[in-house]
């Protein structure tokens, strides 16, 4: 998928909070255990905050104890971009969204079967549509 949501960041900043501005554009990260979906289970999708972008299915959602929402896969092999992030002297893989750019967390090995990934998610950077 390439990226089709282009905006300016005027507009990005009027349409987001704060926070969604701070993770999403400027690749933030919000406090460990502090985001509304560490320990949130209801069952459907979870959309990209800033374009709406379907993201992640409950069903691949999992409590990590890292403190932030993860999940074993995205909702689609083309949802998520991914990118090296040499950031604060680590190496880590950031995870997009595909369809805007936005910075949505990292993914790492150690999650469960069947992936054995651990996309470690800002609750800032998606939004949940309930079933």
């Amino acid at each position: 998928m390439t990226r089709r949501v282009e905006k300016t960041e005027e507009q990005w900043r009027r349409e987001l909070s704060p926070e969604q501005y701070a993770v999403l554009r400027q690749k933030g990260t919000e406090r460990p255990f502090t985001g509304e979906y560490d320990h949130v289970f209801e069952p459907g999708t979870y959309h990209c905050a800033g374009c709406g972008a379907q993201l992640f299915h409950s069903d691949a959602k999992y409590d990590s104890g890292c403190g932030w929402p993860a999940f074993f896969a995205p909702a689609a092999e083309d949802a998520i971009e991914e990118e090296h992030d040499v950031s604060y002297g680590m190496r880590r893989t950031e995870v997009l969204c595909a369809a805007c750019g936005g910075h949505l967390g990292h993914v790492f090995p150690d999650g469960p079967r069947p992936t054995g990934l651990r996309y470690c998610i800002n609750s800032a950077a998606i939004r949940l549509e309930e079933e």
